[in-house]
């Protein structure tokens, strides 16, 4: 395959395993720019199955595709992005993924004191919400996400 002349969507679904139709979706959410040969058919840069294997990987992380749109707009369009470029986007990936683990680490050190508590501190306890005092500060639960009842 010529990479003059682009991969086609099909040569593309099987290098990365994705579904034409999952590759077709991508594109229409922004994370792809394949251009159309004289025949009309889609054609996409060599670059992009790295692209792909990004996104897969950033959505195993949890993060939704407007989030990984905005790490890959990063990256240069019209040429195959380089070593320096790849390790500005990780950097700015790097500081996303350790407040996500800073976020988990706390939901879990949270949860494993309510597992088995009986609610023997309703006042200090990180779900009790009595009269819904927790709706001022957002949707979800507030206290588990870091806000203090007190506040």
């Amino acid at each position: 395959m010529s990479a003059s002349h682009g991969l086609s969507i099909g040569f593309l679904a099987e290098r990365t395993g994705l579904a034409v139709s999952a590759i077709r979706y991508y594109e229409a959410q922004g994370l792809l720019e394949p251009w159309r040969n004289a025949g009309g058919q889609r054609r996409f840069h060599r670059a992009d199955i790295r692209r792909l294997s990004f996104v897969m990987i950033a959505q195993k992380f949890g993060f939704t595709l407007p989030e990984i749109r905005d790490q890959l707009q990063r990256l240069p369009n019209g040429r195959t992005p380089t070593k320096e470029d790849w390790t500005r986007l990780s950097q700015q990936f790097r500081a996303h993924l350790d407040a996500r683990i800073k976020m988990l680490e706390k939901l879990r050190d949270d949860l494993d004191g309510c597992i088995g508590c009986g609610c023997l501190s309703l006042p200090s306890c990180a779900l009790y919400n009595p009269a819904d005092k927790a709706a001022k500060k957002g949707a979800g639960p507030r206290y588990l996400m870091g806000d203090s009842p007190e506040t």
